[in-house]
């Protein structure tokens, strides 16, 4: 009788591990048993004998298995306007692509997403996030869209449904035309909530509410955004102190900074993450980590757009939940989440704690558990331990860009990006020998070049 999928094991020997659980275990030679889909058994050595339902055995010689990536901040639509106003700062930049993405529509966002998702999960990402925003008027299901392309690609997903009610005539940077009103947004933010959020052990999808940032939105989208994501039991997610135009922006509007005007719209506790954070002072540190607000940590972005360097280590120090963020590659073109680890040590290096900042190891935890903890879920993800989902990633670490740094995390994390032999979901294959197993790589290549530049097209002609 044929062994059901719950019985099937996937067996990885001869391989490094860095299992990211609380004491940091590791194993320099060791094994990984998959049944199911949850880590059944890992250690020191062989796999156990005896093992029945074995379906496939891994010679993993000169790899390292380690937790999949968790990508706590994105926004995929931006796949399709890499390359622009390249030499801006964070509003000039807003200023200058928001007539752009207020033409975007269905295709594009599928496309986008699709483009996004598939660089991601080829680079060791098996969890993912989106923010999505930007709701034109006629645009079609851009929801539906960015979950389709997650389903289709084959990683686990977060769909954080964002808004914007706060337009220039309102003292906003988006213009008129891309925003929704107040109630619009709710509405539609709730109906998202009841259609695709599942509140599951293992859940693939599930659901944020996640209004922009506070000069693209209204207080009150900002205070009902928040008792919606609690009535509903969802998470919460916009950006926060990202740069030093912000800050004054909230001053001269609110009378106080951002962490206090987060705290007094009720967007501070354990079921929110910010996007950024890079201007925190320590009494703005000290209340994320009083209610556990968590972070997600963007730093190519920062840099590519001029923001700041944020005090990780810091917030660490204090205890704030931190994880990575690509964020959209309109401000990230490489895309995928590799390059944050390696950039969050050597960025945050430049800062006031110089050599002792980040090493790699807090690297890959900021990428792998810390990730999992600002989502909300470090009880099935972000760790290799038995009972946790199986997503894992098996890192090629034996050819010459590697072969000669005697320690395998210092190798994945100070190294050049290193190849994924197997990328596993949920107990699934997605990525095997650096090629994605459910989607046509060249064909999402084609169909983003093709609507960028149909989108470049509406834009001239607007």
């Amino acid at each position: 009788m044929a062994a059901s999928a719950e019985d099937r094991r996937i067996v990885i020997e001869n391989c490094a591990i860095a299992t990211v659980d609380a004491g940091d275990t590791e194993y320099a030679s060791g094994h990984v048993v998959v049944a199911g889909n949850r880590i059944e058994s890992l250690g020191a050595g062989r796999a156990p004998e005896g093992l029945e339902n074995v379906v496939r055995r891994i010679d993993a010689t000169g790899h390292l298995v380690t937790p999949g990536l968790v990508n706590t901040h994105h926004h995929f639509y931006q796949w399709i306007t890499r390359g622009l106003a390249t030499d801006h700062n964070l509003f000039n930049w807003l200023v200058a692509l928001y007539p752009t993405w207020a033409r975007i529509d269905e295709p594009m966002v599928s496309a986008a997403a699709q483009g996004s998702l598939a660089m991601m999960a080829r680079g060791g990402v098996t969890t993912a996030m989106d923010h999505h925003y930007v709701f034109p008027e006629g645009s079609g299901d851009l929801s539906g869209a960015v979950i389709r392309a997650a389903r289709e690609v084959g990683v686990r997903f977060t769909l954080a449904r964002g808004s914007m009610d706060r337009s220039e005539k309102d003292g906003g940077l988006p213009p008129d035309f891309a925003v929704e009103t107040l109630e619009g947004a709710l509405a539609a933010t709730e109906a998202t909530v009841d259609e695709h959020h599942d509140p599951s052990f293992g859940a693939m999808t599930q659901v944020a509410v996640a209004p922009c940032s506070p000069f693209s939105v209204s207080t009150e989208l900002m205070r009902q955004g928040a008792e919606l994501a609690r009535r509903k039991g969802v998470r919460l997610h916009t950006h926060g102190s990202e740069t030093v135009e912000e800050e004054q922006f909230c001053k001269e509007l609110f009378g106080m900074g951002p962490t206090e005007y987060f705290e007094s719209t009720g967007w501070l506790g354990e079921d929110v993450w910010m996007a950024h954070c890079v201007h925190m002072n320590d009494s703005d540190i000290a209340a994320f980590a009083r209610t556990k607000t968590g972070v997600a940590h963007c730093p190519s972005s920062n840099a590519r757009l001029a923001a700041g360097i944020a005090r990780v280590p810091d917030m660490l120090a204090a205890g704030v939940p931190v994880g990575l963020g690509v964020d959209g590659t309109a401000s990230n073109e490489s895309g995928e989440l590799h390059t944050e680890l390696r950039n969050a040590l050597l960025i945050n290096r430049l800062g006031a704690h110089r050599e002792a900042a980040l090493n790699a190891r807090q690297a890959l935890r900021l990428g792998t558990y810390g990730g999992a903890q600002v989502l909300g879920r470090a009880a099935e993800i972000g760790s290799l331990e038995p009972g946790k989902l199986a997503d894992l990633v098996l890192w090629k670490l034996d050819t010459l860009a590697h072969a000669s740094i005697a320690d395998p995390v210092t190798a994945l994390v100070f190294g050049a990006a290193a190849p994924v032999t197997l990328s596993l979901v949920n107990g699934e294959p997605v990525v095997e020998n650096s090629r994605l197993l459910h989607v046509d790589e060249d064909a999402i290549a084609r169909a983003t070049r093709e609507e960028a530049q149909r989108l470049a097209r509406i834009t001239a002609q607007a």
